[in-house]
């Protein structure tokens, strides 16, 4: 894209917004539909699904968008709440940049789950380090294997951007992260299982064993996208 395409592009979504805010009951409709839509794609990312439970505790998650691909990895022990809470984007950033509405699919992988899919030396290895260590640590080895450009720079206070060396990190879960090479290589596997499947027809989830995907781009096609829930199920 030329910077003279960037720039109309960039005019174009200002004079959206300011034809959508043109008044207060503009303003207000326009926050209904906002949250309805991120309220949906939190209830698809967290409550049970199918033959899928609800999802609980800690997960690693990461967002796409069409034509961009993955833009973040995060992980969380929360998710019930934080999965809630991603595409609102109250308590995190990602929202603010990329908003759900552009979002082509959210993958959650309940690395507990594989745990014992692992030699018995590493199950002893990630019930020393505790559930929020072996979390980071997952986190950062699924960031270095997929180089998510928002987890790849972090702002400054002079107002521009710096890169993150995630290969020289010395966080905590950088620091652990070769402690748990089998499981870092399962979570790895079922990551990439999740990250091709297809939105499944009429629905806009889709689960397996260790996580689920949800297609929030297929919401636009589903009824119920005109600022108010779709039916239960989808």
């Amino acid at each position: 894209m030329t910077d003279q395409m960037y720039e109309s592009a960039y005019l174009a979504w200002r004079s959206s917004l300011t034809t959508l805010l043109a008044d207060a009951s503009q303003l207000a409709r326009w926050q209904e539909r906002r949250y309805q839509f991120a309220h949906r794609v939190g209830a698809l990312l967290t409550e049970s699904h199918g033959d899928g439970p609800v999802t609980t505790g800690p997960v690693l998650y990461g967002v796409f968008a069409a034509g961009a691909g993955l833009c973040y990895v995060g992980q969380t022990q929360e998710a019930e709440r934080r999965l809630r809470d991603l595409p609102v984007g109250e308590s995190h950033h990602l929202a603010n940049t990329v908003p759900p509405e552009v979002w082509q699919r959210v993958v959650v992988i309940n690395w507990p789950l594989l745990v014992d899919g692992t030699p018995e030396s590493e199950q002893a290895q990630v019930k020393k380090m505790g559930a929020v260590v072996c979390g980071l640590a997952l986190e950062h080895a699924l960031q270095m294997a997929t180089a998510p450009p928002l987890n790849s720079r972090r702002r400054r206070t002079t107002g521009d951007w710096q890169p993150r060396d995630l290969a020289r990190s010395r966080s905590r879960g950088a620091l652990h992260a070769r402690q748990i090479p089998v499981l870092s290589e399962l979570t790895l596997a079922a990551w990439n299982d999740l990250s091709q499947a297809e939105a499944p027809g009429r629905s806009a989830v889709t689960v397996n064993g260790v996580g689920r995907v949800v297609f929030p781009s297929a919401l636009h096609e589903l009824p119920g996208d005109r600022g108010f829930p779709a039916a239960q199920g989808i």
